[in-house]
């Protein structure tokens, strides 16, 4: 029997003396949706950072599997070479680099080829932007230097295509997007996940439209640190209609 894609067991973090993870569980399997909901302060994004390995929280407790193997004391950088991607809620941009000179570096940690083709990489990289409909240009720019808010979240996802993690944290990746720029983004996953069907994604989102496009196979409600209901997308669509106090009564 095989261990499952990623598995947290019992994670605590803080920041200072401040605690934000109060005991988390999660398994994700090869190809699974699955969705974090709640509001804000919950600890979603979080939990997304702390998965990844950012340094700006203190991990107190349990560990981090990935295919049966504790990754939680690694690096954020080993972690991603191991097969963790994280789109952020606000990329950063990066003056001076291109899209592709920043994917071919990336593309050779993630595959351990040092000379990685630039020829290659630029095939590759004019195949995606094709049916991520965007225009080839784009590569030549500098990395999120002047883009707009769906620029950077459709970049985003050219990346994710390009690195072909097995686990996709999407981190509020539909903050700040109009209705139109998010179907685009999710068609965007949907096509990254039919070349790569074996990728799972875990979605951080507060709003249930992402969740009507990516269609989740489980959803998890947190607040204060903990999650406090699972189940699947009916669950989603109950928190849209009825908000979070009833399950906030019930939580310990």
């Amino acid at each position: 029997m095989h261990p499952p894609l990623l598995e947290l067991r019992d994670i605590r973090c803080r920041v200072e003396d401040t605690e934000i993870l109060r005991g988390i569980d999660l398994v994700v399997d090869e190809g699974e949706v699955h969705a974090l909901m709640g509001p804000n302060g919950a600890g979603k994004s979080t939990l997304a950072s702390v998965v990844m390995g950012n340094p700006g929280y203190e991990v107190t407790g349990g560990r981090i599997l990935l295919r049966g193997t504790d990754i939680t004391d690694l690096t954020p950088d080993e972690r991603a070479r191991a097969g963790l991607f994280l789109a952020f809620q606000y990329p950063e941009a990066i003056p001076g680099v291109s899209v592709t000179q920043f994917l071919r570096q990336a593309m050779s940690a993630r595959t351990g080829i040092e000379d990685l083709s630039v020829l290659e990489v630029r095939l590759s990289l004019g195949e995606w932007m094709d049916r991520l409909g965007m225009d080839r240009a784009f590569a030549e720019r500098h990395l999120n230097e002047g883009f707009s808010g769906g620029e950077r979240k459709r970049n985003e996802v050219l990346q994710l295509a390009m690195l072909e993690p097995d686990v996709a944290l999407l981190d509020e990746t539909d903050s700040g997007l109009d209705i139109d720029a998010l179907r685009t983004v999710a068609r965007g996953v949907h096509a990254v996940r039919e070349r790569h069907p074996q990728m799972a994604v875990v979605a951080v989102t507060h709003y249930v439209k992402l969740l009507e496009e990516l269609v989740p196979d489980h959803v998890h409600v947190m607040l204060d640190g903990k999650i406090v209901a699972s189940g699947g997308p009916e669950l989603a669509s109950e928190i849209e209609a009825r908000g979070y106090d009833e399950l906030r009564a019930l939580a310990p």
